[in-house]
This record gives C-alpha cells, structure tokens and sequence, in this order.
C-alpha cells in the first residue's frame, strides 16, 4: 500500500514529467488520490462512509485529460480502465452494458496481482521451466507403454490421458545425465539464450465475447465452463530458447499461484483502489444532440449513477462492490452544460476542473519538455538509422505557432496537433533515412516553412492536411 503514500506535492512533481500546464486538474487529482490513502488510515466504520469525491474534468480534446487519469494510475499501480460513454446503451437496447466497465477494471487488477504474484514465484517457476527445457533439449530413450488386457483399465487410461496429459515415460542413461546437468549450466549462463527450440506449451485461452455478452451481466463466463468440459490441448511454437523459457515459467508459475488468492486479492484492489475514467460524459446528455437517442442517452445515465453511487457488479471471479472506486469523467462540453446531466448524477461528480486551452508557449514545452515529448521520440526513431536530427529553438517555436494557428483557425484538437504537424514535416526524412546510411541533419526554421508553408497559406488544404 506504500504506494498511495504519496503526498499531492509527490504526485503532481510526477504528473509534470509527463503533462505540461492544467496546474488546477493536476492539484485537484492528486488531493483524490490522497485522500483515499487517508481514508485507509481511518477506523473501519468510518472507512465505510468516507466516499471518493469524484471528478469531472471539462475541456476541449487533447489538452490532457485522459493523460492525466492515466498517468494517475501509474503513479500508484492501481486498476484503471478507460471507457467511452457513447459506448454505453441503456439496459434492454443492443450494446455494452454499464457494469461491463467495472468487469474490465477488475481484469486489470487480475493483470496488475497475477503480476505481482508471478515475480514472488519467479525463482520456483525458472528452476521448473529449465528442467523441462532441459528434457526437451536433451531428450532421454522413450519406453513403450504397457497395454492393459483388461477393457475397463484401458478406457480410463484413455479418458485420464484427455484430462491430465501424463509425462512420457523415459529412460535416463548416465550419459544424458551427464549431458542434461553440461546444458542446465548453460542455460542458466544464457549460452543458449538465441538458439531455437521446438516445445509444447498449453493453448491460450481463447475469448468468445458475442456468446458472453448476456450471461457476463450474471456473473457467468461460457469460455470457461466449455473449458472446463474439454481437455486442455498442448500446441508446438517454435521459439529461441530464451523465449521458450519465458513462456514456460509463466506457465509453472500458474501453476504454483493459487488463482482463488489472485482473485479474492484482485476484487479488493478494486473496490479500494480502482479508477474508472469515463471520456465522452457530455455526450450522454439529453441536450447534446436533439434526436430520437435523447431518450437512451438518458437512460445510459440512470444506469451509470447506481455504480456511481455504489452498488454490487457480479462478475465471473466475485461480486465487485464500486462504492470506493475513483470515478473521473471527462467531456468537451461544447453543445451542452454539465447541468444538462441529470440532478442525481450531477451531485456524484462534486469535484470540477475546467482545463485550459493550450497556448503556442504550452506546445513548446510539449514538443521540448516531457520525459515522452514528441521531439525526443523522432529524434530517436530516425537514429535508429544512424542519421542525427537535431531541431533549432525558432523551428520548435515555428511548429508550436502553426499548431496553435491551426487549432485556432480549424478544429481544436490541442496537442494531438503536433503530431500531425510533426509526421508531415518530417515525412520526406522518414522515408529518406534507411538510404542516408548516415549523416547530420538540421531542422530549422527555414526547413518547416519550406515543408509547410504551401499547405498552411492554403486553407482548404490545412483544413485537408494538418
């Protein structure tokens, strides 16, 4: 839990790595995020009425506001899913139903405990992969099967061989002995690590969603009660030896985890420390587009606010209770007001963050600043060619200016902007670059007026182009 032990001061230092500006959203996520740690230090009959103040972040596309819900989330390792509300219908339309939001949470925090519960394994599960990489590398003398005279023996060898495949008998002389105990030192030197290797491994599962979609709702899951009734089947990959090691000890350590453990550890992740992020919320209003819908959308929001409110989700693994999940929702809210939601739903966000609209300075920073920014990964893209990019201080200004002209004068799609500015600039030297072997190249002021200039001064081709 020492991770939701970050102080709002920690998050947002770590929140500036990754977004530029929106100061306000950054304050307000970080105090919810706090929040719930002090809430956890709490006795427990107060734990139970202390609920997540819920947010609704307000601002054109690309200003950040997924990024900061996802970065969020990273920050402390907790389950986050993203769903879009147009995604949604209300219950007895064709579509995804609003609880199916909270069933994808806990499969990430299944991903998130399996994970955790792998790397304390890891040691056990290796031993067991290289011991059966070892037998598939050095192979011993097979021995023939006994067939059994009696008919009843037989037929339940046959259905014990369907249900637990049973190792092959074998017989191990000394010098395979000698030659399994040469090959394990070398495994476990990585001598053999690029090597390929042909081995069996159990298929993956496989996911049905279409036969799901009704039964999910109940808690049941088709895919694995038609498993369950057949054998598991084994599949040969062909693979370098280091690659089957990885797949081997992610099988062994299925086998060592308990998987009711990973469950019961999962669902309480979530209930305590799950974030739904909701994106498109204003679109879900009865005012954001005067049609037929009006009457699904609102319904689409009567049947978010019990999970809101806090109710009991039954999923395949247990039933998820959301009164403490961390609800973000997030819209541009452009046509409609977020008092166009209805009352009871309003009063579930009471926490509300305008974002601002980026400047030409803010995208300077973006190109420039973040641990991801957007030059640094061209930059490193066209290296991988041997050619060297640098970018002057008057290009990078030159970018951020059309940018935010661009925004201006067509659609605001904020930061998503810069890449396409950026692809477009740069397209000439991505498809030169394999060629050049190698080489400097300079971008400069210069060189992005001389890329961009005709489509720029051109308006119906900026609206077409950039």
């Amino acid at each position: 839990m020492n991770e939701l032990n970050k102080t709002p001061r920690e998050i947002v230092k770590q929140l500036d790595e990754y977004i530029i500006g929106q100061e306000t959203a950054k304050k307000s996520v970080a105090v919810a995020l706090r929040n719930r740690y002090r809430r956890l230090q709490l006795e427990e009959q107060m734990q139970q009425d202390v609920t997540p103040k819920n947010m609704l972040m307000i601002g054109p596309t690309g200003v950040g506001k997924t990024e900061i819900a996802r970065r969020l989330a990273t920050i402390v390792n907790a389950p986050f899913v993203k769903v879009e509300a147009t995604k949604f219908t209300e219950v007895g339309y064709v579509g995804r139903d609003v609880e199916s939001m909270v069933r994808d949470l806990l499969e990430n925090a299944i991903q998130i405990v399996e994970k955790k519960q792998y790397s304390r394994v890891y040691s056990q599960a290796l031993k067991k992969a290289n011991n059966r990489l070892v037998k598939v590398l050095v192979p011993g003398i097979k021995k023939e099967k006994k067939q059994s005279g009696n008919q009843l023996e037989q037929m339940m060898q046959m259905f014990n061989s369907t249900q637990q495949p049973q190792e092959e008998q074998e017989e191990v002389t000394e010098d395979i002995k000698v030659n399994r105990k040469t090959i394990l030192e070398q495994l476990e030197k990585g001598i053999l690590d690029n090597r390929e290797i042909t081995i069996e491994i159990d298929e993956p599962k496989k996911n049905m969603p279409a036969m799901n979609n009704g039964l999910e709702q109940m808690g049941i899951d088709l895919n694995e009660t038609l498993g369950a009734l057949s054998p598991k089947k084994k599949v040969e990959r062909t693979v370098t030896v280091k690659e089957a090691q990885e797949l081997l000890v992610k099988e062994e350590s299925a086998k060592i985890v308990n998987d009711a453990d990973i469950y019961s550890e999962a669902i309480r992740l979530t209930e305590s420390s799950g974030i739904i992020f909701i994106d498109e919320f204003d679109k879900i209003t009865s005012k954001s587009q005067q049609n037929s819908g009006e009457v699904s959308r609102e319904g689409v929001q009567r049947d978010i606010l019990p999970i809101v409110e806090g109710s009991q989700v039954n999923t395949k693994y247990g039933a998820v209770q959301t009164d403490h999940i961390l609800f973000i929702a997030s819209g541009a809210f452009h046509l409609s007001k977020p008092s166009d939601l209805i009352p009871e739903l309003q009063g579930r966000f009471p926490i509300r963050v305008e974002l601002d609209d980026l400047t030409a300075e803010d995208f300077v920073r973006i190109l420039t600043e973040p641990n991801n920014a957007l030059v640094k990964q061209y930059i490193a893209l066209i290296g991988t060619e041997n050619v060297t990019v640098t970018f002057t201080k008057e290009a990078i200004e030159r970018i951020a200016n059309i940018a935010y002209d661009v925004n201006k004068d067509t659609d605001n799609i904020g930061a998503r902007r810069l890449h396409t500015i950026l692809e477009r600039l740069l397209e000439d030297l991505l498809f030169e670059a394999p060629d050049m072997q190698m080489g400097e190249i300079t971008i400069t002021e210069a060189y992005v007026d001389e890329k961009l200039n005709d489509i720029i001064k051109n308006e119906d081709l900026s609206r077409y182009i950039l």
